[in-house]
Order: C-alpha cells, then structure tokens, then sequence
C-alpha cells in the first residue's frame, strides 16, 4: 500500500516488496509510515510476483524506475544470481533479502537476520537452536556471535559438511526426526530454518519461537506452538523491525536524502 501522501515525483525513490503473495503483507505499508513519519520522498510498493516470473522482474529493475527491493523468504536464493555485486555474506549464506539499484547494477545484501538478532537479544535469548541447513541458516551462523548455538537436522551427515564448510568449532550437532523425542526446553530460543513439514518429535519448546514464514505460507512450527500455547513469531511478526531494518539499510545507502515538502502531508 502507498502512503498517505501517495505523489510521486522524479525525485521519488520507488522500491518494491517482492514476493508471491507481497499484497497480502504489511511490509509495504509499514514501511510507507516510516518514510512518512521522517518526511522522506520514498515509497514501497507490493510486487506480487509468481515464480515463473522472478528472474524477469528481477533482470528488468536494472533499467527500471525502481531503486531497490525487499525479496521475501521464497526467492531470497533466486535473488543471488540476480546481483551484479554481492558482499561475502551473501555470497556464502547464498542468499539476499534486499537490494538496491546503482545504475543499471542490483547491489545485494542481508538484513532480516540482523533484524533477527536483535530481536534475540532484546528477548535476552542467549542459548539459540536452529534447526535445518538452508540459506537462513548459514546467514545466522555468520552472525552468531555471542550466541550459544545448538544446530539440529535430520540428516547428520549433512549437518556435519554443513558446520565443516562454515567453520565452526566443536559444533554441537543434534538429530531432529519423526520417531524421536526432542526437548526444546533448554534453550532461549528456537530457529526453525528447515523445510520440516511436522514437529510431532518435540516435546517441549523455547520460551520464544521464531521462523521466516509469513501468514500466507504453512509454517509447522506455528502449527505446533500453538498446541504447547508457546510463543511463536513468523515474518509478520517482525514486521515493525523489518520495517525498520529496511529503512535503515537505504538510507545508508544514500538513497533517503530527500524529504517531502510538508504540504503533502497536510490535507
């Protein structure tokens, strides 16, 4: 949705939220408030795209009027090989959330899961499970730092190439299955990262629960906190702090330096 204002002129800087079901969050419009609230000439917009569609939409910004994008959880891997310049962590991780254009070159980079780890410490949440080895999770890992890490997976041997290839030292590596008995109770907080389609195996949560799934999409986690009445928190949860994250994430790209006149406002 476009704020309030909603003119838009040469100056106006345009960014789109990406995903499949982008009309049905809240990130646009909460972001929108943002450039309002601060009197800064921007505006999201929801981009509704389909998969087959991704890589297209994606290319054409390059010569579009949009000056950058939040991808949402299901094509933040597709969007890397999109990028004409990717930092480290997006390279490693394998994915990107966000971008902004330089010209006619997409510049990559990561911000939900710093949104994420701040998120974790203002819960005080120090001993952290994450569970699964997708792209989210490599991201995380980088940015662990002064977290006490406990990784599960259904596959051992894949969590072990996986802790191998992100160096980490003396991981503690866990195994999560249908037929097991999993206790989450110990840790702070729980990450699920993974694709699992049921929880039945765990037996007790976090105290806090988090996973990137917005509303639309089926998310097991929420399923099952919802039986234990524990606290589960999904991307649209986040979305304040996403907003946030955004906003801060163009505006030290030297995207934000204009404000509306007040005018615009009023009325």
């Amino acid at each position: 949705m476009m704020n309030n204002a909603n003119e838009i002129s040469h100056q106006t800087k345009l960014y789109g939220f990406v995903g499949e079901e982008a009309g049905q969050s809240s990130l646009s419009a909460s972001l929108n408030r943002l450039f309002k609230a601060k009197n800064k000439d921007a505006m999201m917009i929801p981009m509704n795209i389909r998969r087959d569609d991704f890589f297209f939409t994606l290319s054409n910004l390059r010569k579009s009027h949009v000056n950058g994008a939040v991808i949402s959880s299901e094509f933040v891997s597709d969007a890397v090989e999109v990028l004409d310049v990717a930092p480290g962590i997006v390279k490693r991780s394998g994915m990107c959330d966000i971008l902004v254009r330089d010209g006619e070159k997409l510049i990559g980079d990561l911000f939900s899961i710093r949104v994420l780890t701040e998120i974790l410490k203002d819960n005080f949440a120090h001993n952290i499970a994450i569970i699964g080895i997708s792209p989210y999770a490599k991201a995380f890992s980088f940015f662990s730092c002064g977290f006490n890490v406990s990784y599960f997976h259904n596959d051992l041997e894949a969590l072990m190439k996986f802790t191998q290839e992100l160096e980490i030292p003396s991981p503690d590596m866990n195994r999560i299955a249908e037929g097991m008995e999993v206790d989450f109770s110990p840790y702070d907080a729980v990450l699920d990262f993974s694709e699992l389609q049921s929880f039945d195996m765990v037996t007790n949560f976090a105290q806090i629960n988090f996973d990137m799934k917005t509303s639309k999409q089926f998310s097991a986690l929420r399923t099952k906190t919802k039986e234990y009445v524990q606290r589960y928190v999904g991307y649209d949860d986040m979305i304040e702090e996403l907003s946030k994250g955004a906003y801060n994430f163009f505006e030290k790209k030297g995207h934000l330096k204009y404000e509306k006149p007040k005018s615009t406002f009023e009325g």
